[in-house]
């Protein structure tokens, strides 16, 4: 009796095996949406736009006081610096991925909303600022920041994304991130993130 199961077991494995070998490859499926979970960035999703892949490390306001955010502001021009009554300073921190071997342009539009639509779009400082995210070409198999950049080293191992944000949008949560593919507008990905 068992050698006539075997057969069988032979034959459901022989149907099975594309199945389970199908799973196996991409590390990630594609994600267009998503909701950002925790400081460690753990639980970000990846998020494709484009050719590129994007995932948020960490988003939290930013204390002009404190002497690893002072950092983070250096390069902004006096009319930049200066804040609005009500308005805060509110960091993303991003990484970006290319998988093929084809440079691929980063994306310019990347914007902030809350639940009211308030929308808001990153202050970029001066070249003196190591930190912020500049949009340019992601080399084939590489990433932004570059790992040898001082972005990638720092703590948050992310290139900054700088807003300026009305301070009622952290009362009007979720904030939700949208990236936009800058050579063809309609592919975009938005996730909520946890502040």
């Amino acid at each position: 009796m068992s050698r006539r199961l075997r057969p069988s077991r032979l034959l459901a494995l022989l149907v099975l095996a594309p199945v389970l070998l199908s799973a196996c490859g991409e590390s990630h499926s594609k994600v267009s949406g998503g909701t950002y979970a925790g400081e460690s960035g753990a639980n970000a999703p990846y998020l494709d736009v484009g050719q590129l892949v994007y995932e948020v490390q960490l988003s939290r306001e930013l204390n002009p006081a404190d002497a690893e955010d002072a950092n983070y502001l250096t390069g902004l021009t006096p009319a930049q610096r200066r804040l609005a009554p009500g308005e805060e300073w509110f960091a993303v921190f991003l990484q970006v991925f290319n998988h093929h071997d084809t440079p691929y342009p980063a994306a310019s539009e990347i914007a902030l909303s809350d639940t009211q639509n308030n929308r808001y779009l990153p202050i970029t400082p001066g070249a003196g600022n190591q930190f912020v995210y500049r949009p340019k070409n992601v080399p084939g198999q590489g990433r932004l920041p570059e790992p040898d950049a001082t972005a990638a080293e720092a703590p948050t191992q992310g290139a900054l994304l700088l807003y300026k944000i009305k301070t009622v949008s952290l009362d009007n949560r979720p904030l939700t991130i949208k990236i936009v593919d800058p050579t063809d507008a309609t592919q975009t990905a938005s996730a909520e993130l946890d502040v």
